[in-house]
This record gives C-alpha cells, sequence and structure tokens, in this order.
C-alpha cells in the first residue's frame, strides 16, 4: 500500500539560533529551514524567542536579508497594536533599566494628542514624560527612541554632547532619526487635489 502523502515522514529540519540584531526585541533568533517549503518565508513569536521559517535551499545571505525583513514585519505588526500609559510606562522603565542603568526615573510617561510639532517632551523638574500619539502605529524601535531621548533629558536636560552620547548606547538611534526625517518631509510634501474622477 503506498504511503499516505500527508502523513509521510517529512525530511529533518536544519534549525539554528542566534541572538538577536542589537535593538530587535527578542533575546534569540530561531532559523528554522525545511525541504518543503519553496518560496514562502514565515515569522513568529515564541515566547522571548522569534522563530523564522524559510525554504532549505536558501543562502546564508538570503538568509540574513530574510530575517531582518522578518523581524522588522514584526515589530511593525506589534506597533499596531496601541500601547496604553501603563504599558507605556512599563516600557520606558525597561528602557532606562537597559541603557541607562535605570537612572532616568521617570513620575509619568502617557501619550498626548496636543502635541503636533514635536514627537515628545519631557519636564525634568516633574519627571513627566509625554509622547505625541502620532507616533502610535510607528515601528517599535521609532517609540523606544523617542522614550529613550526623553529618559535622557531627565539626566541631562539640554541638547549637548553629553546627551547625545547618553543616545549612543541606543543602536537604532540613527535609523529611528532618520524615520522621523521621512514622516516630517512627506508631511511636507505638496498634495494633489482631490478630482472627480477617483
Amino acid at each position: 500500500m503506498p504511503a499516505d502523502p500527508l502523513h509521510r515522514a517529512a525530511k529533518p529540519q536544519r534549525s539554528t539560533t542566534s541572538p538577536p540584531p542589537s535593538g530587535s526585541g527578542a533575546s534569540a533568533i530561531e532559523v528554522r529551514r525545511s525541504a518543503r517549503r519553496r518560496r514562502t518565508v514565515s515569522a513568529y513569536r515564541e515566547g522571548d524567542r522569534t522563530v523564522v521559517l524559510i525554504p532549505a535551499r536558501m543562502s546564508e545571505a538570503e538568509e540574513q536579508r530574510w530575517v531582518t525583513v522578518m523581524l522588522d514585519k514584526l515589530a511593525a505588526q506589534e506597533s499596531k497594536r496601541v500601547l496604553g500609559d501603563t504599558e507605556l510606562s512599563e516600557r520606558a522603565e525597561r528602557l532606562s533599566a537597559q541603557y541607562f542603568e535605570g537612572r532616568a526615573r521617570p513620575s509619568s510617561v502617557r501619550w498626548v494628542t496636543n502635541q503636533n510639532t514635536r514627537w515628545g517632551s519631557c519636564t525634568p523638574s516633574e519627571g513627566s514624560i509625554r509622547l505625541s500619539h502620532r507616533l502610535q502605529g510607528m515601528p517599535e524601535y521609532v517609540v523606544d527612541y523617542v522614550l529613550l531621548h526623553e529618559l535622557a533629558h531627565l539626566l541631562v536636560p539640554g541638547h549637548g554632547p553629553r546627551f547625545w552620547r547618553l543616545l549612543e548606547a541606543y543602536p537604532r538611534t540613527e535609523r529611528a532619526r532618520g524615520y522621523l526625517e521621512g514622516v516630517v518631509a512627506a508631511d511636507r510634501l505638496p498634495r494633489m487635489p482631490a478630482t472627480g474622477d477617483d
């Protein structure tokens, strides 16, 4: 009797685990290669691990590229889940512990809808941090950067060299700043007038 194709023993998958790129938020990345997977690549979180599923035939360079793409996709999906003020405060606490040895201790961290020209603000004398609601839905690393920027103001009020040295610890500072600059530039582009043909 021929073997049932649905219950045929699958070829073993090759699996590798590696530390994540800095700033990705996960503690490890596991890449699972499958001979049965032809073209598709997918990824999901499993606890503090990110699992990326790829075809077995992929080269190491393709694997690295797809891992980066999938980490960015997951981060974008996760950032679409709007954090409440409580989660935002918890996130600020984690970031302070990770990058500033817990020295930046805000008294409050919350979203506000009245900041349309700034991404965030900090009042060091009160220890309060406010983030613009416009950040909601942006990638996680961008929100983290703005939070770290405001946390750094609790330690150094101005934007002098000491302030920027603090932010050098965050590996995605330049990328996040570039993203925000792109958003600002896009907002300045002229809008095409609506036509009746739409």
